[in-house]
């Protein structure tokens, strides 16, 4: 009963969020799996609801009068509903797309490697939680997938680099990389107010100015971000019970990165050197 009890770490104001988005698409199905103790404390760390929206609960973006009302161009006001339309999708694993996207992924990332099927402990190699990754996307959506899967496209020698650990005096207990893929897209959201009818915060309303100039600007910043989360893992010589602090820190540093007046284009960003290094 213990170990039933603990699957329901994602059964919070986020997920009865999630619910509600998805309410035009079939009703989900239940996925009932036990999860080893010491799994499951990883799983705490990495997405539990106290750890979790403790850090990055909706409306913990603090609201600042001066930046509330700002004019939107065409562009920039066509390519944010175009963005916040994608966060309404839930991943659906009976939807072919979302079954090709999912092995796509996987393809990208074990070319030389067939996967047996859409439900498999092969996902597991890859940092899913467990042999089916449907079951990770409850609190997200396929845009964390289509984030990973234009990560995988776009920066191939980048995503291979942090998938496989390489470089850096590494962890014994590393963190698994879909799921951290899955927890930078979710703060990312969040970071930048996307929820909102439009962005309220400084680094939302300068990401706003970026997508006009960039559609893909919110990929590539995923992108940046799972590099600045890996460099600050190797900075702070983390464990995987550290990487809400790891996330934490990341995010403070979008914060002030989207924050300079200077910033034109994704490009611009500090960060953006890290895809090359």
């Amino acid at each position: 009963m213990i170990l039933i009890s603990l699957l329901n770490y994602s059964v919070d104001e986020d997920e009865i969020y999630w619910t509600q988005k998805s309410k035009s698409s079939k009703e989900q199905r239940g996925s009932t799996r036990v999860i080893p103790q010491s799994v499951q404390c990883f799983i705490n760390a990495m997405v539990g609801p106290r750890s979790w929206t403790g850090l990055f609960s909706r409306s913990s973006n603090k609201r600042n009068g001066k930046y509330v009302d700002y004019p939107l161009s065409p562009m920039q006001e066509q390519r944010l509903l175009g963005l916040q339309e994608r966060l309404q999708v839930p991943f659906d694993e009976t939807r072919p797309d979302h079954q090709e996207a999912l092995k796509a992924l996987w393809y990208a990332a074990f070319p030389d490697v067939a996967i047996s099927g859409l439900i498999s402990e092969q996902w597991k190699e890859m940092g899913w939680q467990g042999p089916n990754p449907s079951t990770d996307f409850r609190s997200c959506g396929v845009i964390a997938l289509e984030n990973l899967l234009f990560f995988a496209r776009t920066y191939p020698a980048s995503f291979r680099r942090l998938l496989f650990k390489q470089g850096g005096r590494r962890a014994t207990w590393e963190y698994p990389f879909a799921v951290a893929g899955i927890n930078i897209s979710f703060m990312l959201i969040q970071l930048l107010d996307l929820w909102s009818a439009r962005p309220r915060c400084l680094p939302g309303i300068n990401f706003v100015k970026l997508l006009g100039e960039d559609e893909a600007a919110f990929d590539v910043l995923f992108c940046i971000a799972f590099e600045m989360v890996d460099a600050q893992w190797l900075a702070m010589n983390a464990s995987y019970m550290q990487f809400n602090d790891v996330l934490q820190a990341t995010r403070t540093q979008l914060e002030r990165e989207l924050s300079l007046e200077d910033t034109q284009r994704i490009q611009d960003l500090p960060a953006y050197n890290l895809l090359y290094q």
